[in-house]
């Protein structure tokens, strides 16, 4: 008689997986590439996800780094969701490229904050992780040396600002929701004049995975979370996992990624995915599991979504068609 397979019970976390932000921005590369046809250009991965940039080059899509890779053209310049600094769409009108700029609205939202309160004055403190490119393209709205990055709770006690009347702080979309109120408590104590953001920086979409995290984690013998190491608020909810007392909690990119070794003492896995990893990816793994388990599928949802944002206008006429 055949041996019968191991019992695994799956929570999924609901929401998981693409914000409206991802969603517009891959929109955009296939709307210009249907509109434009190939090549695309896209400066920076159009979001963090090895699947979606993949396909998308399949489909015709050019991915470079910097816009001295492309080549005189006419075809479309497609700038990622992370944002850019200014300097990129001023060397763009140079060139004379007809560029599209798919920034998720709520990273511009966060340009904004800080221009606005550069210009009334304020020294502008950003809350983020050095070298992504979200914070790249933040701190690049201002003049050299208007921003100061902080990163932990060590430079909040090292921060040394020329007027502690007049600092401000702005936030990366991405961070961890917990480890931020933490920074913002410490320089609100050091700094109790601080202005704060009009609205929370950290997105909506952070936000509520995170939560989702938190609400099953403690249920869980492991997690795991679909996305790539690149991605910021991925990698976020490995963190999350972890604190809210799920003790494995890994990061893979795709089911080719799954350790069998670590599920030996799993009945209960944990699976939510970060915000540019598509559904695809999580219903490749959860068959997988399928052919070495007997599943059993929970799905726990913390909050509703449906936001949207509009397309740019060069693309919209398209879209509606």
């Amino acid at each position: 008689m055949a041996q019968s397979r191991p019992l695994l019970k799956i929570i999924m976390c609901a929401p998981r997986g693409f914000c409206a932000g991802v969603d517009r921005a891959i929109q955009i590369v296939e709307l210009a590439l249907q509109k434009f046809g190939a090549p695309v250009y896209v400066r920076h991965e159009i979001v963090h996800n090895k699947y979606v940039v993949e396909d998308l080059k399949a489909k015709g899509a050019v991915f470079v780094e910097e816009l001295h890779e492309i080549p005189e053209t006419r075809q479309p310049v497609i700038f990622s969701a992370h944002g850019v600094a200014k300097s990129v769409p001023e060397e763009a009108q140079t060139r004379n490229m007809f560029y599209l700029d798919a920034t998720c609205p709520l990273v511009s939202k966060v340009h904004n904050e800080a221009e606005r309160l550069w210009g009334q004055g304020f020294e502008i403190i950003l809350i983020g992780h050095k070298g992504h490119a979200e914070v790249i393209g933040t701190m690049g709205q201002l003049p050299h040396g208007a921003v100061t990055l902080i990163e932990t709770l060590q430079d909040v006690e090292k921060l040394t600002p020329k007027k502690p009347e007049t600092l401000a702080f702005v936030t990366q979309t991405t961070l961890s929701v917990d480890d931020t109120a933490e920074i913002v408590a410490a320089l609100k104590q050091r700094f109790p004049a601080i202005q704060s953001p009009r609205k929370e920086d950290i997105c909506y979409a952070t936000t509520n995975r995170q939560a989702a995290v938190k609400e099953i984690a403690g249920a869980c013998d492991a997690l795991i979370v679909v996305g790539s190491p690149n991605s910021s608020n991925s990698q976020r909810l490995v963190d999350v996992a972890e604190g809210a007392g799920c003790q494995k909690a890994w990061l893979i990119q795709s089911a080719e990624e799954l350790d069998w070794s670590r599920f030996a003492d799993i009945s209960t896995l944990g699976i939510t995915a970060g915000a540019s990893a598509p559904e695809i990816l999580v219903e490749e793994i959860i068959s997988v599991l399928k052919q070495r388990f007997e599943v059993s599928v929970e799905v726990v949802r913390t909050a509703n979504e449906s936001i949207f944002f509009k397309l740019p206008r060069q693309l919209r006429s398209d879209a509606a068609e």
